[in-house]
């Protein structure tokens, strides 16, 4: 980072959707990398594990499947995060060459929904870890008789961790990344600890006893883990990579986006699945608070700290999913600044949280339902922006095309957004959910016998979707030759 631009760090971030300039663009591949280490390197990677465990799998194949599903999806947000110093774009704005400046609000909007479901888990678990602290610090002041933490107290810490998160995302990339590189540092350190903490619950000389899974029910273990973590992602990458030259080597941006998200989520996800094999009650504690389950076999004398540092490496994924969050509303249209869009996004992230903290009967039912479903929507989104960057790449990324019917580009690119909506409707007939609010939109194509199949539990149609929109686009786009440009196009000319 220049001087200047050090300098500028705490500044609001004049950008929005527009293609960043190039006298603003400056940096490497790996500057990225912090701001997801940081996100990734959370204790919730443990819970993941265990969760993915929970499927059932033996401890093998559950941290192999686990750690090629997250190898998988991290790369395919790498891949797609390309397009952000190709183009200057943030990636919701960018798809508009896909689907059409107006086609494009149909995925942006559920991307929207991706990005606010998730600050909704964030800082409810950012919330409820504070609480809990508190109550065990001071139990006269903020626990309950049952020593649990008292309404007001989770509330209040909710209002906290709400503000922070906000007031980071408002002033923009700049501060984001500065910030991002202290909170990966310190994150990581103490997870190292912790995992000295964690290795004698892990009884070694038992591992393996749960018996292997079938072949369908291990693709379910990988599906999970992409939804966990990096198709979730999808609509992220190039928000991060927009500042980066345009000329910046697409293996760098591939590379280090994707280790960032992976390689802390990889051992978390071992120690998790560790800890599950040695302890059966911990799969079931988990997935009621699956911070509190993990936290109580600390010593209390680190539990305080670490506390303190699981709240602060999710604030940290809160205040860049917000930024980004801000930046789908801005490419949904709405005529509002950051600080406006931020601020609709804490009202909307205070109505999921009353749902999350009072309404859901499993943190863990509801949370796999909500990956589930957006993770179709997604991954069918990020499949067909693939197999469009074939295109675009021909095309010489040509911004121009990202514009309105008349400025440059089209309003809608119907081969995008059929092969979308076609294959969002299979993923989203093909997988259950086990919260039954979400189960009433989901499974619409199955039988009741089918729904207890190993394919719809272990929501398999997430991949499915995937592999139905990509193909289906490729086979409209490159194989029937409907590319569609605008009128009287002309190419843009090569650099």
């Amino acid at each position: 980072m220049t001087a200047s631009h050090a300098n500028n760090a705490i500044k609001l971030e004049t950008n929005g959707v527009n293609p960043v300039p190039a006298s603003e663009r400056y940096g490497t591949p790996f500057g990225v990398f912090p701001i997801w280490f940081s996100w990734n390197v959370s204790i919730m990677g443990i819970a993941y594990g265990i969760y993915v465990y929970g499927l059932g799998m033996s401890f093998m194949q559950a941290i192999v499947f686990g750690v090629i599903g997250y190898f998988l999806s991290s790369t395919l947000v790498g891949i797609l995060a390309v397009g952000g110093p190709r183009t200057g774009l943030p990636t919701l704005t960018q798809n508009r060459i896909a689907f059409g400046f107006s086609g494009n609000k149909l995925p942006t909007l559920f991307a929207y929904i991706s990005n606010m479901g998730w600050k909704v888990t964030i800082i409810t678990l950012a919330s409820t870890t504070g609480a809990d602290l508190f109550a065990k610090l001071a139990p006269n002041l903020f626990a309950n008789a049952d020593g649990t933490y008292t309404t007001a107290c989770l509330v209040g810490w909710f209002v906290v961790t709400l503000v922070l998160s906000m007031s980071v995302a408002v002033y923009g990339y700049q501060l984001i990344v500065k910030v991002e590189k202290y909170i990966a540092l310190i994150t990581a350190i103490m997870t190292v600890i912790f995992f000295f903490f964690m290795i004698p619950h892990i009884d070694f000389a038992h591992l393996g006893r749960h018996p292997s899974a079938g072949f369908l029910t291990c693709i379910g273990g990988a599906v999970m883990a992409m939804t966990m973590v990096g198709l979730g992602f999808l609509n992220y990458g190039g928000d991060f990579c927009r500042y980066l030259p345009t000329n910046t080597k697409a293996g760098g941006v591939i590379f280090w986006t994707s280790l960032g998200i992976s390689l802390p989520v990889a051992i978390l996800l071992i120690m998790g699945v560790l800890l599950a094999d040695s302890n059966p009650d911990l799969g079931t504690a988990a997935a009621a608070q699956p911070i509190a389950a993990l936290t109580a076999m600390l010593p209390f004398w680190f539990y305080v700290p670490f506390s303190i540092v699981i709240i602060i490496s999710l604030l940290a994924a809160a205040m860049t999913g917000v930024y980004s969050s801000g930046l789908a509303l801005m490419a949904l249209g709405l005529p509002t600044s950051r600080a406006m869009t931020t601020f609709l996004n804490a009202l909307l992230i205070a109505g999921g949280a009353f749902y999350l903290l009072f309404i859901s009967d499993s943190f863990l039912s509801t949370f796999q339902a909500f990956l589930a479903t957006v993770s179709v929507v997604m991954g069918s989104m990020g499949a067909i922006v693939l197999v469009d960057f074939i295109r675009q790449r021909r095309l010489n990324w040509d911004i121009t095309l990202a514009q309105p019917s008349g400025q440059g580009g089209l309003n809608y690119r119907w081969s995008a957004m059929l092969s979308l909506i076609v294959a969002s409707i299979f993923g989203l007939g093909t997988i259950t959910s086990a919260d039954p609010y979400i189960a009433k939109i989901v499974g619409f194509l199955l039988s009741d016998a089918a729904k207890q199949s190993v394919f719809a539990t272990a929501n398999v149609g997430v991949i499915v979707s995937m592999l139905v929109g990509g193909m289906m686009y490729y086979v409209i786009t490159f194989m029937l030759h409907k590319p569609v440009l605008p009128p009287n196009y002309q190419p843009k000319p090569k650099a």
